[in-house]
């Protein structure tokens, strides 16, 4: 087991997650009928929706996003609010004004959407090697994801990568959270930021990232050596487990080190977010002499 959460999900939300992967494709709805929509900000008939701030401000000034429309809702902040204006502008995007009632059932009631909501297309999809070609030499941090379902997860893992400069967030393509309003929201404008990479087999991702000299360091709660010890490679590619079950046998087989996080014995566990900017500032600048090389690999795995 990790160092992570292992409660095991309420059904509510698991009926979320489940609710949240069946939008992952663009599929039609009858003529003449609106297209659905779930919490996660998916239309049936194509495109997502994003709320808040940080989400859409984000998405605005992001040249890779295709927008289509922006609703801010009459009286709110956002109606009056230039840098939204200008953003809008730069995009050559009309903003339409509609009653907040319309905002609410795009998202339900209990979002926080602060009045705005944008339409546009999913980003574009990366490739794996073409990412990691872009990461300057040197020491540098990347996070992959072992099936993190939780949208809500996924987003703060990539605030945290942002914050603490990791390059990328390598995750699946199944068994994991797709790109959507919560997982957008969650992140705080950082989707726009930290490229996220999704590919289909795991076990052979992480034998690329061996191949291209990143060492795939795995967090585990049962592992032996410490997240701060001195000499690790200088390339990290940090893997983190999903709730509960934490890293899946062949994803630790496949790592070259188990570390684990140093947490008082009152706490059992953190969930995968915590942990992960936890072990991304502990791995991140100043940490004890990056020593290592790919050549040195054999010497020294778990």
């Amino acid at each position: 087991m990790s160092n992570q959460d292992r409660r095991r999900p309420s059904n509510r939300e698991s009926a979320h997650r489940d609710q949240t992967r069946t939008g992952r494709g663009p599929a039609r709805g009858e003529p003449g009928m609106r297209p659905r929509r779930d919490q996660g900000g998916r239309e049936t008939g194509g495109g997502l929706w994003f709320y808040g701030r940080h989400p859409v401000e984000a998405a605005l000034a992001n040249p890779a996003r295709s927008l289509h429309r922006l609703l801010v809702a009459e009286r709110s902040e956002a109606a009056s609010d230039p840098k939204l204006s200008a953003l809008a502008r730069k995009r050559n995007l009309q903003i339409e004004t509609v009653a907040r009632a319309e905002i609410d059932r795009r998202f339900g009631e209990d979002a926080v959407h602060q009045g705005i909501a944008l339409h546009l297309a999913p980003l574009p999809e990366r490739d794996l090697e073409a990412t990691l070609a872009a990461v300057p030499e040197g020491p540098a941090l990347i996070v992959v994801l072992d099936q993190v379902t939780d949208p809500h997860n996924v987003g703060a893992i990539l605030r945290a990568a942002a914050a603490f400069g990791a390059a990328a967030v390598i995750t699946t393509e199944r068994r994991a959270a797709p790109e959507s309003a919560v997982l957008a929201k969650a992140a705080s404008g950082t989707l726009e930021l930290v490229p996220l990479v999704q590919i289909g087999n795991l076990a052979r991702a992480l034998d690329e990232l061996k191949r291209l000299g990143w060492w795939c360091v795995g967090l585990d709660g049962h592992a032996t050596q410490d997240v701060r010890a001195a000499g690790l490679p200088e390339r990290l590619a940090l893997v983190m487990g999903a709730e509960g079950p934490g890293l899946r046998r062949l994803t630790r087989e496949t790592c070259d080190l188990l570390l684990r996080l140093p947490i008082s014995d009152q706490v059992e566990s953190l969930n995968v977010a915590t942990a992960t900017a936890v072990a991304l500032y502990a791995l991140g600048p100043g940490r004890s002499g990056a020593g290592r090389t790919g050549a040195e690999r054999g010497a020294s795995g778990v």
